[in-house]
């Protein structure tokens, strides 16, 4: 969902939280800056979404599990493959 958002400066803010609050609890977005420099977004709280995952992406980390299940693994010399790669 695209917002738009105000830009407002830090002392403003702080004077105004609380009806920069109220607005963002009606959907409304803020950046904030400092100096000219943006520093803080002020959006509306979104639930955290459940632990699945996006379309493809458990499917995804399924076949990097399986491939990584039959790749052999164990204890990895650095020293050995830098001197491998020195010749």
């Amino acid at each position: 969902m695209e917002r738009s958002e105000s830009t407002i400066g830090a002392f403003e803010a702080k004077t105004r939280l609380s009806e920069l609050l109220r607005e963002t609890e009606r959907g409304a977005a803020f950046v904030i800056e400092r100096r000219g420099r943006k520093v803080a977004r002020l959006v509306p709280y979104e639930e955290e979404r459940s632990r699945d995952r996006p379309d493809g992406l458990d499917a995804l980390f399924a076949a990097l599990a399986e491939v990584r299940s039959r790749v052999k693994g164990g204890p990895v010399d650095v020293r050995a493959l830098i001197d491998e790669g020195r010749r």
